[in-house]
């Protein structure tokens, strides 16, 4: 594998029109789940991926794990569990694409797993392990779990890639604070955005938070900001990459895993820092413009037509 994951698979039900969820008689059925959504957006670009999961043995599961199949996925370490629901969210759309998304996951399938569960030599085998803050907040045996998993990575040289991704909704300030300080030490690639810095480390301030950063031994530190781009941090500040200009922002939802996977892919190819957030910029640019958690993630001839490296032939 050129990277793998360890995450929660969701059904997600998007809205047949945009407003409040309270309005909305109607929705389409899709997939979804953070760590997934940057798995089906490496695959597309390329790359081997491959997932570790528990889902339920219903039929949302299945159809889960058949669709992350047909994308090329490694899935031989997800698993099917008896007794457990597959976890559902709900989005609820607004007319700027922004949106709000409400979770029904316990009692998580996930719950099934633990440290003794993580297929060592699976880890071993990977070049990149990456790991966001969704899944050690859905549960809090999911903590240890990751922090094991990222250990088990960092002690048979495979870089490991977080994405703090901290979502209120599951867990508390204090509580993402705590646990993803202590995966730090650990990390390689660090993809983060402002507002998930400042509440790392308690502060607004970037000169302080560039401190703190400062104490940890990571090979990249990438900071999202939507529209205006992202920033890499070099000699005690960040630098800015632009971004891309967008006509209309359609889904937000999305936008972070595309470009989590694109920089991931950048990385791989042993590309300049610059080089990986251009194309990831990219790729979050398309993303927006698209409905669904998934569905605008490119294939890498997309991006090289968006970029202007590749013709588009379209008759």
């Amino acid at each position: 594998m050129d990277i793998i994951t360890i995450g929660d698979g969701m059904i997600t039900f998007d809205p047949s029109v945009k407003g409040p969820l309270r309005y909305v008689d109607g929705f389409k059925r899709k997939i979804g789940g953070a760590e997934l959504n940057v798995m089906i957006g490496c695959a597309r670009l390329g790359l081997q991926a491959g997932w570790i999961s528990r889902l339920g043995k219903d039929e949302f599961g299945r159809h889960i794990l058949n669709t992350v199949r047909g994308e090329g996925i490694d899935v031989s370490e997800v698993k099917l569990i008896e007794g457990y629901p597959t976890s559902l969210n709900f989005k609820e759309v607004h007319a700027s694409g922004d949106s709000k998304t409400f979770y029904y996951r316990h009692k998580s399938p996930t719950e099934t797993f633990n440290s003794n569960d993580l297929p060592i030599d699976y880890i071993k085998r990977a070049k990149i392990l990456h790991v966001t803050g969704v899944f050690p907040a859905i549960l809090e045996q999911n903590r240890q779990v990751i922090l094991e998993a990222i250990k088990i990575a960092k002690d048979n040289g495979v870089k490991v890639s977080l994405d703090p991704n901290i979502r209120l909704k599951l867990w508390s300030k204090e509580e993402a604070r705590q646990t993803l300080q202590s995966y730090l030490p650990y990390v390689d690639f660090l993809l983060t955005g402002r507002e998930e810095l400042e509440i790392l480390f308690d502060t607004e301030d970037e000169e302080r938070f560039i401190k703190e950063l400062q104490k940890y031994d990571f090979s990249q530190v990438i900071m999202k900001d939507g529209a205006v781009g992202s920033s890499f941090l070099e000699n005690n500040r960040f630098v800015n990459v632009p971004g891309f200009p967008v006509k209309k922002v359609v889904d937000t939802v999305g936008a972070g895993d595309g470009f989590d996977a694109a920089f991931l892919y950048g990385v791989i190819q042993d590309w300049p820092v610059e080089k990986s957030i251009q194309l990831a910029n990219a790729v979050g640019a398309m993303v927006v413009q698209v409905e669904g958690d998934n569905e605008g993630l490119p294939y890498l001839e997309d991006v090289e037509v968006f970029l202007g490296a590749r013709e588009n032939i379209e008759r």
